[in-house]
């Protein structure tokens, strides 16, 4: 489901690889990002540019995997599409996650922190 690229100084991006992050699937990105967690990756950044559509089980997933990588690592997410940057600021995530404008801008946040 999901695609990763690393990149240089230990940053992951994580594609999640649907248009609409729901209640169906949330459960295996959670997984499959925990997996990446477990296997090292420390500094994430979850790009959103092809996923149109997030409910309360995809934000409940990507809270999860906040708690997991906890004060491991880092997580960013970016590239939020409108209907996904309005539910964000519905929930009131925008003051839990760090939200970047696109992936290259993410990167070099990261970057920058280490």
């Amino acid at each position: 489901m999901i695609h990763s690229t690393s990149h240089e100084q230990d940053i992951t991006v994580v594609r999640p690889g649907v248009e609409r992050l729901t209640a169906v699937n949330a459960k295996t990105f959670k997984d499959e990002v925990g997996a990446l967690i477990d296997s090292g990756a420390g500094r994430l950044v979850i790009d959103f540019s092809a996923t149109s559509f997030l409910d309360s089980s995809g934000l409940g997933a990507l809270t999860g995997v906040l708690k997991k990588i906890g004060h491991r690592g880092e997580l960013a997410v970016c590239s939020l599409q409108p209907d996904v940057d309005q539910m964000f600021r519905i929930c009131r995530m925008d003051r839990v996650f760090t939200i970047y404008r696109d992936e290259a801008a993410a990167l070099q946040a990261l970057s920058e922190k280490s």
